[in-house]
């Protein structure tokens, strides 16, 4: 070989030259590391704290931080924080930060920035959509330029889990004190990457941190999240190489994609279950027998091929199993004769008219609804169905208490990205979660299930603690606030150039080891 090359050197330098040179004028993938990512909806703010989707948030971790977080399997992992030690009594827990972390801005990360950011995340005056996660932080204190102390107003044990979640992130106090109110437009944290371009209807584009704490990270060069509603054009995004990942993926295209030999179509268990809740406090909804019915009169199997193409399970309980002390029951089965016959008992024997909102626009929560929609007017039960955009459920639905409230049935998901049970059911179903404080769309209220989720947080025993859980979940299933409806599996599908790019069981992102190969 070195014989048949040794008189042509100069012809191979030129082809070089000429490769090198093109490469970098068509912006081929070996000569920068840009990956485009197809998401289903648009984002609400890039600001976690007050952003109640978890999209905004997934793409937050692309530039933010928190304490501490979860790996792919929902274990508590840490990340700015180092360690942790909890008092005897449960109030004061103090924690050691990683140090010499900077900000995106030069900004120190230190516990100083720490007690800015949690100040501002429990004070009510804040007005942010996460305070709930929060509210129970009486004072923070900095011990060291290495060590915060955070005093609780109660005992709560799902604390550390609030800090994991994702809108628990470290913004730089420098940002905060520049924009203001508007950090949500700029954003500024110790992560991988920063904020290149926000196009608010059309994507979000983040470039490569090169003072990163993490030496060698991130590997890619830029990342641009594009928002597309349509299931179809996400799938096709991905087969023209428009996008190198996709998610959710069209489930009737599933299989479709998994024949492409460049793609990967992944298949994952979820913690995100999709629900119907009703505004238990106007009729024809106060009444059980009416809720009991709908339950009934919904064929959750038929909906999983429907609008999920087998790529889910109907619903066990309030809890999707995979949740810290999630108990398990059988789901509400398919009969629509019982259903005919609680509403005559409820005193509807000709059904009524309602509506029946959706939280998301996507092609596929137009499906459910439209089949939730075929299915309850079998029972004499007329509905109109809206699909909304994120402004609408804003407007409509999350920020509108129950007086002013014209919610009546509302489609919709949650995935507790705490990965245990208090996040997964305090904010539905405590009577204090009614919007616009927080998500409990039912407007549901039982003094029992109250006590039991607010006992449970003062004990560290845990036989103790799944007893509480267990007997709030079994009164709520029977009161049936909700159509509980089915748990998905997270179907995804990328290029295989890309690797280390998942969805996490909350439906969130991680992708700190993404990378083309």
């Amino acid at each position: 070989m070195t014989q048949t090359l040794k008189g042509k050197t100069g012809l191979r330098k030129a082809i070089l030259a000429v490769a090198i040179v093109g490469g970098l004028a068509s912006g081929s993938a070996w000569a920068t590391k840009d990956v485009t990512i197809a998401v289903g909806s648009n984002f609400t703010s890039l600001d976690p704290y007050d952003a109640n989707d978890t999209l905004s948030q997934a793409v937050a971790k692309s530039f933010y931080q928190g304490l501490f977080g979860f790996d792919k399997n929902i274990k508590l992992v840490n990340v700015l924080a180092e360690s942790y030690t909890v008092s005897k009594d449960g109030l004061v827990y103090t924690i050691k930060l990683h140090p010499g972390v900077k900000f995106s801005d030069g900004t120190d990360f230190n516990a100083a920035a720490v007690k800015v950011n949690l100040d501002r995340a429990s004070n009510p005056d804040s007005h942010l959509k996460r305070y709930n996660l929060f509210k129970n932080i009486d004072k923070t204190d900095v011990v060291d330029a290495n060590t915060v102390k955070i005093t609780l107003k109660t005992p709560f044990s799902a604390f550390i889990n609030n800090l994991a979640h994702p809108s628990a992130v470290m913004i730089s106090p420098a940002a905060l004190t520049k924009y203001g109110k508007d950090i949500g437009f700029h954003p500024v944290g110790t992560g991988p990457y920063v904020l290149d371009q926000w196009n608010q209807t059309d994507f979000v584009k983040v470039k490569k941190f090169d003072g990163y704490w993490k030496k060698g990270e991130p590997k890619l060069d830029t990342i641009t999240f594009r928002p597309v509603a349509d299931n179809n054009t996400r799938a096709a995004m991905l087969q023209t190489g428009e996008a190198d990942f996709a998610f959710p993926v069209p489930y009737e295209q599933a299989a479709l994609l998994e024949k492409n030999s460049k793609l990967d179509l992944v298949s994952a268990p979820s913690i995100l279950h999709r629900y119907i809740s009703f505004n238990v406090t106007q009729k024809p909804f106060d009444n059980l027998k009416v809720r009991q019915a709908i339950n009934y009169a919904i064929n959750k199997d038929a909906l999983i091929k429907v609008a999920f193409a087998g790529y889910a399970v109907p619903s066990e309980g309030p809890l999707p199993q995979g949740i810290e002390y999630a108990a398990k029951f059988k789901p509400w089965p398919y009969d629509p004769a019982k259903a005919k016959e609680l509403l005559k008992e409820a005193g509807y024997p000709n059904g009524f008219t309602t509506t029946l909102w959706s939280s998301h626009n996507s092609s596929t929560a137009q499906k459910v609804i439209q089949f939730a929609q075929q299915q309850l007017a079998q029972v004499g039960i007329k509905v109109t169905v809206t699909a909304m955009d994120a402004a609408q459920r804003a407007a409509q639905v999350e920020n509108v208490g129950q007086k002013e409230s014209g919610l009546r049935m509302f489609y919709t998901g949650w995935s507790a990205s705490t990965g245990e049970a208090d996040w997964a059911l305090t904010p539905l179903f405590a009577t204090q979660s009614a919007p616009p404080k927080q998500f409990n769309t039912a407007f549901y209220s039982n003094p029992q299930v109250d006590k039991d989720l607010s006992d449970a947080l003062k004990t560290t025993d845990k036989t103790e603690k799944a007893k509480l859980y267990a007997d709030a979940q079994s009164k709520i299933w029977a009161d049936a606030p909700w159509a509980f409806l089915v748990t998905e599996r997270l179907v995804s599908a990328n290029n295989k150039r890309l690797i280390g790019f998942y969805v996490m069981p909350d439906t969130s992102f991680n992708f700190d080891n993404a990378d083309i190969k």
